[in-house]
């Protein structure tokens, strides 16, 4: 069985602000990753992304089949004390659903998925979804238009305070995959542009972590294997 583990390096130290309480153990992860909830994950399936809720109350994560043929979102929530049995997310589809986040002030849940966009002109692959919370219950999803990306894979974005949304892109055979953010206009991202990296690194580059006051930046190249980089803003937005 393939184990879960519990990382929470810059994002969680820097967002949680050292309340112990708030953590899923009763030990803060330092330099070690601590195990987490190996039961989450089937003998039969693969574990990707997890999240917290900005409550820390819900934990989303994703199983796919081990041939990555299907994408899958689950969440627990925290029930005095104990964690519950796992279900579908509520905004989990027939298709394929991966790569969430969370807005800056939790009212807002973004995420990737393959489901149809009905819009004509966008491929029929990954694009960026978003669901709203108004009054406890969360809305339909909608598909987030990223006008020079609809012919491409659009996948893990997160927002940032100042309403930059940030992704990784490829072609539609997942090649040139590199970070991307867009500006968000009244509502509505315009195109979008790399991120500018002072280094060139070997591989490309996706699933990238923006701190919500973009200080810094999780992510990860692929190349012979999967290694996670971070990178710190320079003040001109490189």
């Amino acid at each position: 069985m393939k184990k879960v583990y519990l990382i929470l390096i810059l994002a969680c130290l820097f967002s949680c602000k050292n309340d112990q309480t708030k953590f899923l153990t009763e030990t803060v992860p330092a330099e070690k990753p601590l195990l987490f909830k190996e039961e989450l994950t089937p003998k039969n399936k693969l574990i990707h992304k997890g999240i917290f809720s900005p409550d820390f109350k819900n934990y989303y994560y994703t199983l796919s089949n081990k041939d990555y043929s299907q994408f899958d979102v689950y969440v627990i929530e925290k029930r005095k004390g104990d964690w519950s049995i796992p279900e579908k997310a509520f905004f989990n589809s027939e298709y394929n659903d991966h790569g969430m986040s969370f807005s800056p002030n939790g009212n807002t849940l973004y995420f990737s998925s393959t489901r149809p966009t009905n819009v004509e002109g966008v491929a029929k692959t990954w694009h960026i979804w978003k669901s709203e919370k108004s009054n406890g219950k969360w809305s339909k999803p909608v598909y987030v238009d990223i006008p020079n990306l609809r012919d491409k894979v659009v996948s893990h974005p997160i927002l940032t305070n100042a309403g930059n949304l940030y992704f990784h892109a490829s072609n539609l055979d997942y090649s040139k995959m590199d970070i991307y953010h867009s500006k968000n206009n009244n509502g509505t991202f315009g195109k979008a542009q790399k991120v500018l990296m002072a280094t060139n690194l070997n591989g490309d580059k996706c699933t990238p972590y923006v701190s919500y006051d973009e200080e810094y930046m999780l992510f990860a190249t692929v190349g012979n294997q999967l290694d996670l980089y971070i990178s710190f803003n320079d003040g001109t937005g490189n």
